[in-house]
């Protein structure tokens, strides 16, 4: 009786335990659509973003007139919601000192 009883507590552990794996199978192509999907949307808005940084550059001009140069400059915003035009090298710097702010408060 008790060799029953314990072949059955293993039966039942086994069936369980596939029921388990079949469950989280079917979890993990669930969580592989969900993750595809999102990759499509970051990457339509990623493209989004270049067509409209291409689109205010070609429309920005300088105090002559001249088109602004996209290589030359950045579009940066500010966290209280300004938006400016700076020239790279000054924002590699200023975001330079954003990432050692941050080291500094982890």
């Amino acid at each position: 009786v008790a060799a029953q009883k314990c072949r059955k507590r293993k039966l039942n552990a086994i069936l369980n335990l596939e029921e388990d794996v079949c469950n989280l199978q079917t979890q993990k192509e669930s969580l592989k659509k969900e993750h595809s999907q999102c990759s499509k949307s970051i990457n339509l808005i990623k493209q989004k973003l270049n067509n409209l940084y291409h689109d205010i550059f070609s429309r920005l001009r300088d105090d002559q007139g001249r088109p602004v140069n996209p290589r030359q400059y950045v579009i940066h915003c500010s966290s209280n919601g300004s938006v400016f035009i700076i020239p790279k090298h000054l924002a590699k710097s200023e975001q330079k000192q954003d990432n050692r702010k941050e080291q500094k408060q982890k």
